[in-house]
């Protein structure tokens, strides 16, 4: 028998939570192992500072079944810190994380738990098709994965999310990293494995409204090339080089132009341009330095990613516990 742990970060997400938990219970209850017994699973809900009923509404579903429960952290940290925790305190021999909006659809799982029996230690989902996203964000979506993959040498795969499973060997790879700044596709990509993919269709979500907007979007991006790749930086030293080069062939042209024709006197437009794109340059460079230098001030500091305010519930493992003993 697998006991599964489904991690659920969430955000101020009171409407969506009896929805998903119906939905995700019900397909849960409906796994069966190669024996034909019922799997052992658990609902872990990460709180991640939410502001309206979002707790009160798990606790709901916990009194009603103890097999839900949740990590409630003292205030918001990022979806990618509440994900570690999710993956600190399940106790899955397998761990799913997936949203709350059920645009990833739960009935998926029963064959990515086919896969991991296969022999695969990460099965991660891949949207067939993005129509559910507006056009600006399936354009600057695929932008970004051609762009991450061409910088990193960790590739990630194109249109896959957080929903995936994940072998209890890799989620114990990743509870070991220590980085701070943690884009969490980069880092399931890092940790290697056997991996493969489930393709599925992802629907309208159906409760509430997400919480991403483009800026949200944009610095999980800038995130997630920064943690992966330090090409951003190397290729100033390129550039810098090539516009050294580009400007000792010109000196050489105005040194032979003045031996032959006399000397001239240079027009404003040229000089000001030159030094404009030069002096842009420069501050370009110094913002992509600066995004690095931010990230180490982070790592320095070496603060917890995230900070624990309550548990609800009691892992799979304690319960079974307790019914042996009687309680």
């Amino acid at each position: 028998m697998t006991t599964l742990s489904v991690v659920v970060p969430v955000k101020d997400e009171e409407e969506a939570i009896g929805p998903f938990v119906a939905q995700v219970a019900a397909v849960l209850d409906g796994l069966r192992d190669p024996a034909g017994a019922a799997e052992r699973w658990e609902i872990l809900f990460i709180d991640d500072g939410s502001q309206d009923a979002t707790l009160a509404a798990i606790i709901t579903a916990n009194l009603a079944d103890p097999r839900i429960r949740a990590i409630s952290l003292s205030r918001n940290f990022g979806k990618e810190a509440a994900l570690s925790a999710g993956l600190e305190h399940a106790v899955g021999q397998v761990v799913i994380p997936i949203d709350v909006d059920l645009q990833d659809p739960p009935e998926v799982i029963a064959a990515m738990l086919a896969r991991w029996r296969e022999g695969f230690e990460v099965v991660y989902g891949v949207r067939r098709n993005r129509l559910t996203d507006s056009l600006p964000k399936r354009m600057t979506a695929d932008l970004y994965y051609r762009a991450h993959n061409w910088l990193s040498m960790d590739k990630i795969p194109e249109h896959a999310g957080d929903f995936r499973l994940l072998d209890r060997k890799v989620v114990d790879v990743i509870n070991r990293m220590p980085e701070r700044n943690r884009f969490m596709k980069g880092l399931f990509a890092w940790s290697g494995f056997r991996q493969t993919s489930v393709e599925y269709d992802r629907v309208e979500r159906k409760v509430g409204q997400t919480k991403f907007n483009y800026w949200k979007l944009w610095t999980l991006a800038i995130d997630g090339i920064t943690s992966a790749s330090t090409v951003p930086l190397r290729v100033w030293s390129y550039l810098g080089a090539g516009i050294a080069l580009i400007s000792l062939l010109y000196a050489g042209f105005l040194l032979v132009r003045t031996m032959l024709f006399g000397v001239d006197v240079p027009g404003y437009a040229s000089m000001m341009t030159a030094i404009l794109f030069l002096g842009g340059m420069q501050l370009l460079s110094l913002g992509v330095l600066g995004e690095y230098v931010g990230r180490l001030l982070v790592e320095a500091k070496h603060r917890p990613i995230y900070v624990v305010r309550d548990e609800i519930g009691a892992p799979a493992t304690d319960m079974d516990a307790m019914k042996m003993d009687g309680a």
